[in-house]
Parts: C-alpha cells; sequence; structure tokens
C-alpha cells in the first residue's frame, strides 16, 4: 500500500547550513498493518508523515502509494489522491470554529462531492458515539470529542490509508486508547495506518514499532 524507499530531506537554513531530517529512510506498510514510528522530537516523524502523504517533496527517494509515485504526479494529481485515499489526523484536530459536528465531518466533501457523503458522514458521527454532538460547535465538546470529530472527517471519503501526526498528543489516558483502538480496527478492516507518537500506549494496538533516530531508521524495513 504504502512503499517509501531511500527518503531524504534537507532544509537548508542559511547559507552553509544544511539539516538533514530525513536520511536514506525505507519503509513498507501493507494493508491491514498499523505501523508506529516513535523517536525523540526533531527525529523526522512529522517531515517523514508530510512526504508520505504526498504534502511534503522529498529532497531524495521515493513514496509510492497503491503503486503509484507521488512525487512523480502534479500538484493536482497529488491533491485527486489525497481526498481519494489519505486521511489524515492531527494533534491540534485543526476542526473549524464555526461549523458543527456534521458540517467539520463532511468537509472533505467539498474536495470530492459524494451524494451519499451526508448519509455516510450520520453513520461515522454514530459509530463515534457523537450522535447527541452532532449540532454542537467545537467549543461546545471536550477535547476527546474533538478528536473523534478529526478522525471521522478522515474517514468521510473512505480512504486506504490513515496518517496521524501525535493524534493521542492532547488526550487523556482513556480516550487515547478509545482513539487507538480506532485505528486497530481501521486496520483489522483492511485499511493502513501510519502514526507518529510518543505514546507508549501505541505498544498495544500496532503491529510494528519502528524507532526513528535522527532521521534514519536503524532497522529498515
Amino acid at each position: 500500500m504504502l512503499r517509501i524507499t531511500d527518503l531524504s530531506k534537507k532544509y537548508i537554513k542559511s547559507p552553509g547550513t544544511v539539516i538533514h531530517a530525513l536520511e536514506g529512510v525505507s519503509l513498507n506498510i501493507g494493508p491491514g498493518e498499523f505501523v508506529v514510528v516513535q523517536g525523540h522530537s526533531g527525529s523526522g516523524k512529522t517531515t517523514l508523515l508530510l512526504s508520505a502523504g504526498g504534502l511534503l517533496p522529498p529532497s531524495g527517494g521515493t513514496v509510492e502509494f497503491g503503486g503509484r509515485d507521488l512525487y512523480k504526479m502534479s500538484q493536482a494529481q497529488r491533491a485527486r489522491l489525497r481526498a481519494e485515499g489519505i486521511g489524515f489526523v492531527f494533534q491540534q484536530f485543526y476542526l473549524i470554529s464555526y461549523l458543527n459536528v456534521l458540517e467539520n465531518v463532511l468537509t472533505p466533501s467539498l474536495a470530492l462531492p459524494d451524494q451519499q457523503a451526508r448519509t455516510h458522514a450520520r453513520e461515522l458521527i454514530e459509530h463515534f458515539k457523537l450522535t447527541d454532538r452532532i449540532g454542537h460547535l467545537p467549543a461546545e465538546l471536550s477535547t476527546g470529542e474533538r478528536q473523534r470529530v478529526g478522525l471521522a472527517r478522515a474517514l468521510l471519503n473512505r480512504p486506504r490509508l490513515l496518517l496521524a501526526d501525535e493524534p493521542t498528543g492532547n488526550l487523556d489516558q482513556d480516550n487515547s486508547r478509545i482513539v487507538l483502538g480506532y485505528f486497530a480496527e481501521f486496520a483489522r478492516s483492511g485499511g493502513t495506518v501510519l502514526m507518529v507518537t510518543h505514546s507508549p500506549a501505541a505498544a498495544e494496538y500496532a503491529h510494528r514499532i519502528v524507532q526513528l533516530k535522527q532521521g534514519k531508521l536503524p532497522d529498515q524495513n
């Protein structure tokens, strides 16, 4: 499903100063797999995730999703592929403050119109136990509820791949386990999950945990 080969990313901070965020990273993840990348702050985890999702062109190497090289596509083609096949879940949720739960979950349908979107959104809201919050604004929700809205939104277009950046970073232990359980459920249904996190609880749910150290994976997979 996701094949990352010899990926590198460098940033030029000033003349003569180069930061190597990723160096020669290779990682293959198949359908039904839940893979967690752990590492200290600044180890390159978010850079890896953004490159894997077609949002950050690498300096070298390739990223293939479903057999297609993301960075041989045009920006428009990558955007279409993301809308059709990739869901993103973030630590900060990024919900739109003036939209209610249903409207926030429906936002991906703006990029990929679907006549069944509203029905599917309501099904997801029910699945994530948010039915009694469907008309509430984000400010009226608990932190755990906001993250479940973010997860429902990520699933609206029925993606094959979920990319999650510290999705439990703002959650208490109970809500963290709920969210991790949903990721495991997505993988059991045949989806692919790549998550970067500091959470030690992830080990109970993931199929593999890899450690990213200074932009490198010591044990390549």
